[in-house]
């Protein structure tokens, strides 16, 4: 008889007495992620930010301070602002990309939690073609019929940015790089760290010559059977692991 794997129980993202608890654990993973994000090589100078909303007041999110270095941040010193760009909380300069970026897409769509965007290397690289992901694998088809190319250069970082992200698990921001978005901080992580794979895939795979595309069909059952739970899941030994090699992070 067939063992069906779906039947297995499977660890669950934890449920929060209060919006403290809450909060304290997604700074802990968004610290966790700028660590992994250093480590996986994702940082370039000043650039790159991730944020997630306060799960207490939806018109503000905490995100990383401009001109700290991806590879030291801890859970201590991220900034909370309100979408009008105002510092609620936390020491440093306010990021002068990331916040008006974050401010517009959070804006825009209430669903979306947390938003991360770098300049990694395979995800501006492939930034460049002006073309979309091709369902070639399981992980490039979760993103099938939810990613956006999207313009940048032409159309800024507000509400036309915000608009792309709506209804979207990425933006292919044209020329400059890629940017996730989920309903956790642990979602958005995952999904980044999975996107900047799928785009050095599909730059290996279209250079050796014309891969097998996954059948549309198909590829909406991956994308639909993708979920928050498997957003959270995904990222959970990557978390790990860097918080038993750096356990300062948490702090």
């Amino acid at each position: 008889m067939a063992i069906d794997p779906r039947s297995f129980p499977r660890p669950q993202a934890p449920v929060f007495a209060t919006p403290s608890e809450a909060r304290e654990q997604a700074k802990r993973a968004a610290a966790a992620a700028f660590r992994i994000f250093w480590k996986l090589g994702f940082d370039e100078g000043v650039m790159g930010h991730i944020s997630f909303r306060d799960p207490e007041f939806a018109n503000q999110f905490w995100i990383n301070p401009f001109a700290v270095y991806f590879g030291q941040i801890r859970a201590a010193d991220l900034m909370r602002v309100n979408l009008e760009g105002k510092v609620l909380e936390g020491e440093g300069f306010p990021h002068p990309g990331g916040i008006p970026q974050h401010a517009a897409i959070y804006a825009e769509d209430p669903e979306i939690r947390a938003v991360a965007h770098t300049h990694s290397p395979h995800g501006k690289a492939f930034s460049t073609l002006g073309q979309l992901l091709e369902p070639i694998s399981t992980e490039a088809a979760v993103f099938f019929g939810r990613h956006a190319l999207y313009d940048s250069f032409a159309h800024g970082e507000g509400r036309a940015l915000g608009r792309a992200a709506r209804n979207n698990r990425a933006v292919i921001m044209q020329s400059h790089g890629i940017l996730t978005v989920g309903a956790s901080i642990e979602e958005a992580a995952y999904l980044f760290i999975s996107l900047e794979k799928v785009c050095r895939e599909q730059l290996l795979a279209f250079a050796a010559g014309k891969p097998q595309r996954i059948p549309s069909e198909r590829a909406e059952r991956i994308a639909q059977f993708f979920g928050a739970s498997q957003g959270w899941l995904n990222f959970q030994p990557a978390y790990q692991d860097i918080v038993r090699e750096q356990p300062d992070l948490l702090q």
